[in-house]
């Protein structure tokens, strides 16, 4: 009686699992096996394979590799080819998971689906290049990609027994609803703008630290190849911590962080070293000219405007600084009768237009865009408006820094 009293016990004990720990201790294992997917998923398949923006050891390449194997089953050169894609068709026709071509319903609740729909041969060969192609990645990871999660949940569930499903059926959902979902669906629905990209990105939160950072999506789409998310102060990007970290632990090393520009105080000459950095550094350019030009003059204009006028200054700003290519027919009609209120408002907005024009030379001749932030600077020098003087000053002081200084 005793041995069947002692056998019994002792099923029951591994029906529940190896391991006991407390109900927290679930929680607090489910989030960190979950944010080490995240930090897999950021880190390597996302600033190093997709981007290159940075190095990583061949020991945490691998380690990376197994365990979106195991949390994943999500293969380097898929998951690269579709997001290669997805930046080289930016919310138009053809991005494979935009909530503007397929709407924010679609992509919070199908963005599984929808990468599945994308996984196909013809994009993986034209946007996967430079991805492992080893035996482990071809005859293991890719051949027998449920392997890893059936290994996972035998692992939970060896562990904790029942509530290892539940454990697992969390990590299974952690990416598509979180990064499939979320950063790819809100980070192109709500959120804030930095930089005015030729796209619909947005900032989702400026602490971002629950998504390995990649709240910071607008950020990312303005500068894809920087291997850090955060630029204001106040921003937080959690990858860039883990990428500090392991650069202190000789694991990894970025590549890049943003554009190549400096400012020199006192600087007054344009020349090719002024053109190259405004060129690398042109989306902060222009978010600096929304808030040193547009933005004080909006609001000069709007405390003397009558009651009436001022109605049609409320959304003056940001109708005022939003990419050209974002403006539909109805903003442009608000800001045509915004402008015919305002003759400084105009010249303001004629130079912003034509300060674009000057990026758009950028694939040209260096002497015509050069060329064009003379004439630029010249135009925004006899304006008579305080604010386009001050900013031609500042352009004026741009150049690059000494390693990258033009022969």
């Amino acid at each position: 009686m005793d041995l069947i009293s002692a056998f019994l016990m002792q099923a029951d004990s591994w029906y529940w699992g190896i391991w006991h720990p407390s109900f927290a201790m679930h929680i607090v294992y489910t989030l960190v096996v979950t944010q080490i997917t995240i930090v897999a998923v950021t880190l390597y398949l996302h600033r190093y394979s997709a981007h290159r923006s940075l190095r990583l050891h061949a020991t945490l390449k691998h380690f990376f590799r197994f365990w979106l194997w195991l949390t994943t089953g999500q293969g380097t050169k898929s998951w690269t080819a579709i997001h290669r894609k997805h930046h080289a068709t930016t919310d138009v026709e053809g991005d494979p998971h935009s909530p503007v071509v397929f709407g924010i319903k679609a992509v919070l609740f199908t963005g599984a689906e929808l990468y599945r729909a994308s996984d196909t041969q013809e994009i993986r060969d034209k946007y996967g290049r430079g991805t492992p192609e080893d035996w482990v990645e071809r005859y293991v990871y890719e051949r027998f990609s449920f392997g890893g999660v059936a290994s996972m949940l035998l692992i939970n569930i060896v562990l904790f027994g029942p509530i290892g499903l539940t454990i697992w059926a969390v990590q299974m959902m952690w990416i598509p609803v979180m990064a499939a979902g979320v950063i790819n669906g809100i980070g192109h629905y709500a959120g804030y703008r930095n930089f005015e990209c030729k796209d619909a990105s947005k900032n989702v939160f400026p602490w971002a630290f629950f998504i390995g950072g990649e709240e910071l999506h607008n950020n990312h789409h303005t500068y894809p190849n920087s291997a850090k998310l955060s630029f204001k102060r106040w921003e937080f990007d959690i990858g860039w911590a883990w990428i500090m970290l392991f650069k202190y632990l000789g694991l990894a090393k970025p590549l890049s962080t943003g554009p190549i520009a400096r400012k020199v105080l006192g600087r007054s000459v344009v020349d090719i070293d002024t053109a190259l950095a405004l060129m690398n550094d042109r989306f902060k350019v222009m978010a600096n000219y929304a808030d040193k030009v547009i933005a004080p003059n909006v609001r000069q204009e709007y405390e003397n405007a009558d009651k009436a006028t001022r109605k049609v200054y409320k959304r003056a700003l940001n109708l005022l600084r939003r990419e050209e290519m974002l403006i539909d027919a109805t903003a442009r009609i608000r800001i045509s009768q915004l402008v015919d209120t305002s003759p400084m408002l105009k010249t303001i907005y004629e130079l912003k237009l034509q300060l674009q024009d000057v990026w758009a030379k950028r694939s040209g001749n260096g002497e015509e865009m050069l060329d064009a932030i003379k004439q630029w600077c010249l135009d925004a020098e006899t304006s008579g408006i305080q604010a386009l003087l001050d900013f031609s000053e500042e352009l004026k002081s741009y150049t690059v820094p000494v390693a990258f200084a033009a022969k």
